[in-house]
């Protein structure tokens, strides 16, 4: 008997990786994902406190985070998980350093920037209007 086939095991993924089926049914809960975030935050979402409202915006953001990366990047089809643990520390890296880095910029621009500043770089962007 071969060891190293005793060791090894049936990786079965969860949803049919490279499927039209899987593509389109991720497609569908993406647009649903995003049009009820939308919709809540355009219509239903006045009535709201903001942090519930927030709360909800955000949890559909990780559901729908969740979906890419399954339908979309086949997470759940690696036969080895340390490949998965690597991506997903690079993602969540690179997701941090872009939104940290962001909120950085506009934190210095809006701390250096004077009012009278701003009017006159608004200004020289349009042509002097």
């Amino acid at each position: 008997m071969n060891m190293q086939g005793m060791f090894e095991e049936e990786h079965k993924p969860m949803i049919p990786e490279g499927n039209l089926t899987s593509y389109i049914t991720g497609f569908v809960l993406s647009v649903v994902l995003t049009l009820g975030s939308y919709f809540l935050v355009t219509s239903i979402g006045v009535n709201w406190s903001h942090q519930v409202l927030i709360g909800v915006v955000l949890t559909l953001a990780l559901i729908q985070l969740f979906v890419q990366l399954v339908f979309f990047l086949h997470l759940l089809h690696e036969s080895k998980p340390r490949w998965n643990l690597m991506f997903l520390i690079a993602f969540f890296s690179t997701v941090f350093l872009v939104v940290v880095a962001s909120i950085w910029i506009m934190q210095h621009l809006n701390h250096n920037m004077m009012p009278a500043d701003i009017m006159n770089y608004v200004q020289d962007q349009q042509g002097g209007f």
